[in-house]
């Protein structure tokens, strides 16, 4: 459970609190009382946080993980929308890494921006499992090539590229990040889309590049030798896989994109 602390001395009496409150549990104030949490309402709490960073007088805190309270600085964080523009619209998908290693502080910086994501009732059900070991990253792609060694023909191609020693899965990429879920919780496999984009997006500006690892994902789902590989937690669910490191290449100029389409109604 969660509750709100109110600075009275600074607090305006705004109401804005109690407007962007998504549950809707705080109690307006008036000029005679504070904006307040009653006990019977403080379990419906999703601890977003709302309450806290819309306050203009920055008089309330929110009872979770007070001392983490973090106040921004006038235009903090404000991007441009030229410069937002470039980008996203510059981003890569990167299959060519060097043999450098990114240092595991440089991966937690961006896993901290990534827990920041958007998730359904701010229920936060993602964790992380980073494969940090190089020849660790080369097995599981060995494994995912097993994985498709069961499915007959299907992956003919790939399997023959892997055995003339193309790394056609993982790209010689030398780290892995896998995201996964609580089984029981069916918005979540949405949630950890959001949070690997976060990841996926983020990376870049600390000079990282990473591509979306699809076949290790197809066979972390069915294929038990990969899954005991991994060491999925009991109750949990392997998501997504993203392959990352230091790009081999630079990036100079913009793809071009199919045409925007949209419906107005």
């Amino acid at each position: 459970m969660a509750n709100i602390f109110v600075d009275t001395d600074l607090c305006k009496r705004c109401g804005i609190c109690s407007i962007v409150c998504p549950v809707g549990i705080i109690d307006r104030a008036d000029k005679n009382t504070l904006p307040q949490v009653k006990d019977i309402y403080a379990g419906l709490c999703i601890r977003c946080g709302h309450c806290e960073v819309h306050c203009p007088s920055q008089a309330l805190t929110l009872n979770f993980h007070p001392e983490e309270k973090v106040p921004l600085p006038a235009e903090a964080g404000t991007i441009a929308p030229e410069d937002i523009s470039l980008y996203l619209r510059k981003r890569r998908s990167v299959r060519r890494f060097t043999k450098d290693p990114v240092p595991k502080e440089k991966i937690l910086e961006i896993l901290e921006i990534a827990r920041y994501a958007a998730s359904g009732c701010n229920g936060q059900p993602v964790e992380w499992i980073v494969i940090h070991d190089p020849a660790k990253v080369k097995k599981i792609a060995g494994l995912t090539i097993e994985w498709m060694k069961t499915l007959g023909g299907t992956f003919e191609g790939l399997i023959k590229g892997w055995e003339r020693g193309s790394d056609v899965i993982c790209c010689d990429a030398p780290h892995m990040l896998f995201a996964h879920y609580p089984d029981n919780n069916p918005t979540a496999p949405v949630d950890v889309t959001i949070a690997l984009t976060h990841f996926h997006i983020a990376a870049p500006a600390f000079g990282i590049g990473s591509c979306f690892a699809g076949f290790v994902a197809m066979a972390a789902e069915s294929y038990e030798p990969l899954q005991k590989e991994l060491g999925i937690p009991a109750g949990r669910k392997p998501a997504y896989a993203l392959m990352f490191g230091n790009p081999r290449f630079k990036v100079y100029g913009l793809p071009r994109r199919e045409p925007l389409a949209v419906t107005w109604q």
